[in-house]
């Protein structure tokens, strides 16, 4: 029976039709239509509690005119599709490699695991990407090359579900860099690289022939990855000295690792003051000198080498460094800038601090709300049956006020209003500054890992963060960061692996221990 009856959702009233002899969730379902309140998280009170799924509407008492209130925060309403639906098997390659749960390997051609993994963890930049997809083709200059072939690589890579070959990717990088075409004295077989080494390759190739309009930005490895340190120089052996002061930029921070040295933060802080020893024209002599480095400006993408590789003279030979030394998922740089710097982003620094806090407290609520609703529905499912209402009078709807159920605000239009709040404390000079970071603040998003214990052998693997998003791709504000997932890159094989297993990548032994670390600059949004 079909009965005409309003439904009242923060403040706004609905005509529904309600038929009393379908299963409660349809009458969800049509709440969730009208309202944008997803039925796991919509409430309808009743007496006696809420509203199960298994619940029976006939018994509810509804009466035709009657106004029932809704309790539970709204989404957006759903849309009809804006394409028309495409079944599997009528997909064509590229749809299915868009469609696919995860992204695509590297074939290894002989010991290019270095090159795999490198070239795994950048197309983790996004921006990236697109910057190349915007460069002119032309140039026979050989890092022109090398960027063009990086962008086919990455397109075919997109078309694909298969392990893709990256036979002219390769060919071209061992063009422009010579070494990787080394061959094994015992062997006669390609020789296994040093992936930092190919990444520098890569990186500085596409800087000095990659144009972009990334956001009318420029260049992007210039504006998105390229930092600048201040280096001053002084000698406590000659105060009269002037302190001679120098910019430097860089590509990356080395994070070098003493016998002392347990974390990421340490090894750069440390290698950030030095003593130089050289002569010093007021005194007439050689003098020891103390180099004392600041980050003095910041890039959206920062990336760090792990210092686990060095020569050892008496051996001839490179060594690996094995020792456990931590890195930070959230990075805040602060204590590494300049005096200057740390004042521009002091602002946005301690707010964006204080906004993800409370936007970890809003998810943390949501996902215990939505436990609890399943929580409630799956005891409901298993209950004994109730009796019925001896009484003549069938109970009826309660009349209650979402705002007594205290639900939280929209999050979208929060993070909107947040938005705001940071960027009218960004300073001018960093926003004018395309590709800079405005808060010091980062995320990790990719790493580089070497197995083994020897420098020129092991085996090197990609690992990048998996986007927490929803179903259509939107931001996935009620996700738990502490159940991230990650794609492990082991060459063609592509795999998910929880948050716990990149704790475990810190080093300590012959298994795989981070290289090369990427941080990108955390969202504001």
């Amino acid at each position: 029976m079909a009965l005409p009856i309003k439904i009242k959702h923060a403040g706004k009233a609905y005509d529904v039709q309600v038929d009393t002899s379908a299963p409660a969730t349809v009458f969800k379902e049509q709440i969730y239509q009208l309202t944008g309140v997803p039925t796991d998280k919509v409430k309808v009170p009743v007496k006696g509690g809420m509203l199960k799924d298994d619940a029976d509407l006939s018994k509810l008492g509804f009466k035709a005119g009657q106004t029932v209130m809704v309790i539970g925060p709204a989404g957006p309403l759903p849309q009809a599709p804006t394409k028309p639906i495409i079944f599997m098997e009528d997909m064509t390659d590229t749809e299915l490699a868009q469609s696919a749960k995860y992204p695509v390997g590297l074939e290894n051609l002989g010991n290019t695991c270095y090159m795999n993994s490198t070239v795994q963890v950048l197309r983790a930049i996004p921006e990236f990407q697109t910057s190349l997809n915007s460069t002119p083709s032309t140039g026979a200059q050989p890092d022109a090359q090398l960027t063009n072939s990086l962008r086919d690589l990455y397109n075919n890579m997109s078309k694909t579900t298969e392990g893709f070959p990256p036979f002219a990717f390769l060919n071209m990088l061992r063009q422009f860099a010579p070494q990787f075409a080394e061959r094994s004295r015992q062997t006669g077989q390609y020789a296994q690289q040093d992936a930092q080494e190919a990444w520098s390759q890569i990186v500085q190739a596409a800087k000095s022939s990659m144009g972009g309009n990334v956001n009318d930005g420029g260049k992007f490895v210039e504006g998105w990855m390229t930092g600048r340190l201040q280096k001053k120089l002084s000698s406590p052996e000659a105060p009269t000295e002037e302190t001679k002061v120098s910019n430097e930029n860089f590509l990356e921070l080395k994070c070098n690792i003493s016998g002392t040295t347990n974390y990421m933060m340490q090894g750069l802080t440390e290698g950030m003051t030095q003593e130089i020893e050289k002569r010093s024209e007021s005194l007439g002599r050689d003098a020891i000198y103390k180099e004392e480095t600041k980050i003095d400006r910041l890039p959206s993408y920062l990336t760090v080498n792990m210092v686990r590789f060095y020569w050892r003279r008496e051996l001839s030979k490179k060594t690996k460094i094995m020792r456990r030394v931590k890195f930070p998922f959230d990075l805040d740089t602060f204590d590494l800038l300049s005096d200057d710097l740390k004042e521009k982003v002091r602002p946005v620094n301690e707010k964006l601090k204080e906004i993800e806090k409370e936007r970890r407290e809003r998810a943390k609520t949501r996902r215990k709300m939505k436990n609890k609703v399943n929580v409630e529905n799956a005891s409901s499912s298993s209950a004994a049956p109730v009796q019925e209402n001896p009484t003549d009078d069938p109970p009826e709807p309660m009349l209650v006020d979402s705002a007594a159920d205290g639900e939280l605000p929209d999050e979208s239009v929060k993070r909107q209003e947040e938005l705001a709040t940071l960027m009218s404390l960004v300073h001018p000079d960093l926003e004018q500054d395309k590709g800079a970071n405005v808060s010091g603040l980062y995320d990790l998003v990719g790493i580089v890992t070497h197995k083994g214990a020897s420098a020129d052998g092991g085996h090197y693997v990609g690992w990048t963060a998996s986007p927490q998003v929803n179903a259509d791709g939107s931001p996935d504000f009620d996700s738990d960061p502490d159940k991230q997932e990650w794609y492990k890159f082991d060459d063609e094989k592509v795999s998910l692996v929880s948050k716990e297993k990149i704790l475990g990548l810190e080093g300590g032994g012959e298994d795989h221990c981070a290289y090369i670390l990427l941080y990108k600059q955390k969202s504001l949004a």
